[in-house]
């Protein structure tokens, strides 16, 4: 791969989640500017509060170093409102002063702290501070910044300041017990202007994003190799002409979507312990190709809606994602046939595994729409099984567009750990679990070429059992004796 393109995928995957992110928050964010509205405010429910002291207090609101916009902004980053009700409408005090005001005020006076409020169930959390003194009405104060008194509900509002301060709930005669209804609301005035910005920089910064990730899909698939043809052969190392070759008739010949994998029969019996721990870095590179495939396919569809084409750079990249993601897969715990390091390269390769899709000339205008969420219904469900989960469009490097989360058991995952866990004690890969494996693992990738909208051909229903694809026209190794490390058919044992 040419470092250009590669470095622009990676640049532009990354801007447009940040894009992305800032978009969905800026949206979020106007949402609830509609709701508050010129005059509204974010309320709690009203929530009875009841103290056998002469007065009921917040934890200390600050310190608040910043409250608002300079001019000519002029907005208040919050504006606070309270609503206090004593019960029977007895007359009841709702102030608002410094924190210093207040301790000072309440100095050896018994009073009650408001902690912690849990809605389900409601609970109040509190804290009593002793004293001995009775204060005086606190209508005679001066130091109040906001209050209000008398009997019904008594609300205030306060444009928060900087500063610590100390809410103060009391009976109107300072007297005790004290036993309110209060609730409490808050608007800021930075919502609107906020949400504006991060709607503007988000969109900007998804769109360039999006701009670069397509341009590196572009020129990764120009710049590599164009997918294997129907004339090409698969053949793995050793092969020479004039062996057996597949059956070029068989049921599943003539799918254009072919997946190969040769079991290596020198396979270690317990590096796969390991193996998630070696695939990391081929993960962390195809979460970036898997994104650049999903927005390819995106570009690609509108293409082939008005042209009836699949761009071919855009598809020589698609396969080689797939063909990267299946040799991963295959060296880690969707198949643990090989302990051949996989390439970074989206190229064929003489690697074991390997994946080829024909390019098609023409595609169908209309079933672009319908076939990757309506038409491939039925084989979601089968998939599901496979991968073990919901199917969804996620990008993720060991199942690609997988299972976007798992919500069951995996047939491929549990195969394969019945053949890692024999491996282990006998050193043996059962080839029949092996077969089942590869069978499975390319209904899946059949599925996900027609997802990708690559072929107009219905995958089938069909498990195609086996390290050969029946539409390959591979050519299997003659053993002329023991099997040597590194070949990749190993002679049938019964395994």
């Amino acid at each position: 791969m040419k470092p250009g393109p590669l470095i622009m995928l990676l640049i532009g995957t990354i801007l447009a989640l940040i894009g992305l992110g800032m978009t969905i928050t800026g949206t979020v964010a106007a949402v609830a500017a509609g709701v508050q509205g010129e005059n509204g405010y974010f309320s709690t429910r009203t929530v009875p509060l009841v103290a056998d002291s002469y007065a009921l207090t917040s934890p200390p609101v600050g310190p608040v170093t910043t409250t608002g916009t300079p001019p000519p902004l002029n907005l208040d980053v919050a504006r606070i409102r309270l609503v206090a009700t004593g019960a029977n409408d007895d007359p009841v005090f709702l102030g608002i002063a410094p924190q210093a005001d207040v301790d000072d005020y309440l100095a050896n006076v018994a009073h009650t702290e408001v902690r912690g409020i849990e809605s389900t169930p409601f609970r109040a959390r509190y804290g009593d501070i002793a004293g001995t003194e009775r204060p005086e009405p606190p209508t005679d104060q001066d130091f109040w910044t906001v209050s209000a008194s008398g009997p019904g509900s008594q609300e205030i509002t306060w444009p928060v300041q900087p500063g610590s301060w100390a809410v103060v709930v009391m009976n109107e005669d300072g007297s005790s017990p004290v036993a309110v209804q209060v609730s409490a609301g808050v608007r800021s005035g930075l919502l609107a202007p906020a949400a504006l910005t991060l709607l503007l920089i988000g969109i900007l910064t998804l769109v360039i994003g999006l701009v670069l990730v397509i341009l590196g899909v572009i020129g990764l698939g120009r710049n590599g190799p164009a997918p294997s043809s129907r004339t090409d052969t698969a053949r793995p190392p050793g092969a020479t002409t004039g062996q057996p070759a597949a059956d070029p008739d068989r049921p599943g010949a003539d799918y254009p979507a072919r997946l190969n994998g040769w079991l290596d029969p020198g396979v270690s019996r317990a590096l796969w312990l390991v193996k998630w721990i070696l695939v990391i870095p081929h993960l962390v590179v195809l979460f970036f190709l898997w994104f650049g495939l999903w927005i390819g396919t995106i570009v690609a569809g509108f293409a082939i809606l008005f042209t009836g084409r699949y761009p071919r750079s855009i598809f020589n990249y698609s396969v080689g994602v797939l063909r990267w993601n299946w040799r991963v897969s295959f060296y880690a715990y969707s198949a643990l046939g090989t302990d051949r390091y996989p390439p970074f390269t989206l190229a064929a390769t003489d690697y074991p595994a390997d994946l080829e899709v024909d390019y098609p000339e023409r595609l169908s205008h209309g079933l672009v729409l319908v076939k990757w969420w309506l038409l491939v219904i039925p084989h979601l469900f089968i998939v599901a099984i496979i991968t073990g989960g919901s199917w969804g469009w996620s990008a993720n490097g060991m199942n690609g567009w997988g299972a976007a989360a798992g919500t069951g058991f995996s047939l491929v995952g549990i195969l394969v750990l019945i053949a890692a866990v024999i491996l282990l004690f006998s050193g043996r890969y059962r080839r029949g679990i092996f077969d089942l494996v590869l069978g499975l693992n390319r209904w899946l990738y059949r599925v996900i070429v027609y997802i990708a909208l690559m072929r107009d051909e219905y995958p089938p229903f069909r498990l195609d059992q086996g390290p050969i694809d029946p539409g390959s026209v591979a050519l299997r190794p003659v053993s002329s004796g023991p099997a040597q490390t590194g070949s990749l058919v190993a002679p049938d044992d019964g395994r």
